[in-house]
């Protein structure tokens, strides 16, 4: 299947891996052959896709340098011939007062402002995915029933949400102004929410928080968006967009889009997220099958412990049975461990040891890899040298299947830390081994 007009149709930015990859899933779900791409491609070339999705590794770099990779993936994605703009970031807004979301939806708002009228003056952010509990009423975000600053982000060890109002979060990430479209104009329908933004535009709002509590919900917003050149949200409001492009005859129905081909090899498991969701995924797993834990302080004291947790896998590899290789601790371990190395030097230690052990396993025949964490995420496939993933199909919500297009063949999970049922490895690795076709 090819679009009529023979270019991709829509061209996204992702702040992390695995929100791209969580974005990806969801347009292909809506009959979009997606490809995401490893960074901002060195090439034009034209690329074969309904849609593309640059993933960035942005989220918690300093505003200045987020916006310059956010930029040079808009002028790649305008080389594709994309006609709209998606500025994905985390259902739970994940950002710090100075940035990032803000200043990025500045920069890219200005930048598309002289193809559009009205670009410049207005867009939504819309973090909201039902399917995962994350829901806004009122501007406020939920996750599940409880409040964001209630539901462990306020513990984030980088980017610790304690304000769940995300018009207020917002506002102080810019100098646009910010408004709000409430749930009670959402349900309206597309033509209320229309009349809204014109509403908020009259009033010099150039980015609006929109409410959404449902699937129902984002249909809406993505359809009152059709004529929109930049969106931003988490991936629920990309539900949809695949409809507005088959609505106006660019987009044809296809059953095809989440087709991968198999892949051949060992498998294993990477976890570096310290969220409540992997946390639990770790403790299921390690009931019953073979785990190794790396500890931050060993390896800052210059321990072995990317030969030692090799040494540990290669054990169950001989015998072809999966292994998890985690550094997923309590808010308590992660706080002590911070204290000692700092924020940012832990961070980046946890990522650049499970990121070596990658290259490892698979020189050891490791071809499947699931991975947990989007810094993790990041981590691994720059590790791995992956370029370009083709998008399959989903595993648990925001979370599909993907294989690589490189010269080596790789099929990979990767998991946003907060996603994912409780058996998520099991179930991945059971995608990836059969059922990514």
């Amino acid at each position: 299947m090819t679009t009529s007009h023979g270019r991709a149709l829509l061209g996204c930015i992702a702040d992390d891996f695995t929100g791209a990859t969580d974005l990806a899933n969801m347009l292909v779900r809506g009959g979009m052959r997606t490809v995401q791409t490893i960074g901002v491609p060195a090439s034009n070339d034209a690329v074969e896709a309904d849609a593309l999705v640059v993933a960035l590794k942005s989220r918690t770099i300093p505003a200045a340098d987020a916006i310059a990779q956010s930029l040079a993936a808009l002028d790649w994605l305008r080389a594709q011939g994309c006609r709209q703009f998606f500025f994905k970031y985390c259902s739970t807004f994940d950002s710090t007062d100075t940035g990032n979301i803000g200043p990025v939806t500045d920069a890219l708002l200005d930048a598309l402002s002289s193809e559009v009228a009205g670009a410049r003056v207005f867009t939504i952010a819309c973090p909201a995915f039902p399917e995962n509990g994350r829901t806004i009423y009122r501007g406020y975000l939920f996750v599940a029933d409880t409040l964001l600053n209630e539901s462990g982000m306020e513990n984030h060890p980088l980017t610790p949400m304690r304000d769940a109002n995300l018009v207020r979060v917002l506002q102080r990430q810019t100098g646009s102004k910010v408004g709000l479209v409430r749930y009670d104009t959402v349900a309206k329908g597309v033509s209320a929410v229309r009349e809204s933004f014109d509403a908020l535009r009259g009033v010099g709002v150039r980015m609006a928080i929109t409410d959404a509590v449902s699937d129902a919900d984002l249909y809406v917003l993505g359809e009152a968006c059709a004529d929109f050149t930049l969106i931003t949200g988490g991936s629920g409001v990309a539900l949809g967009l695949p409809g507005n492009f088959r609505r106006a005859g660019l987009l044809a129905e296809s059953n095809d889009a989440a087709q991968l081909p198999r892949i051949e090899g060992l498998s294993a498991v990477l976890a570096g997220s310290a969220s409540k969701a992997t946390h639990a995924q770790v403790a299921a797993w390690r009931e019953t099958r073979p785990a190794f834990r790396i500890d931050p302080l060993a390896a800052a004291r210059g321990d072995p412990v990317v030969e030692q947790a090799l040494a540990f896998a290669q054990q169950y590899l001989d015998k072809r049975e999966a292994v998890l290789i985690y550094t997923t601790a309590t808010p308590d371990e992660v706080k002590a461990v911070q204290r000692e190395l700092g924020v940012n030097e832990a961070g980046h230690l946890v990522e650049s040891t499970l990121a070596s052990i990658a290259r490892g396993l698979r020189e050891r025949g490791v071809r499947k890899f699931v991975v947990a964490g989007g810094e993790t995420s990041g981590a691994v496939v720059q590790a791995l040298d992956v370029r370009t993933l083709r998008i399959g199909v989903q595993i648990d919500p925001g979370v599909p299947a993907t294989a690589t297009t490189d010269a080596e063949p790789l099929a990979l999970a990767l998991k946003s830390g907060n996603f994912g049922a409780i058996d998520f490895f099991e179930k991945a690795l059971r995608h990836l081994d059969g059922a990514a076709q």
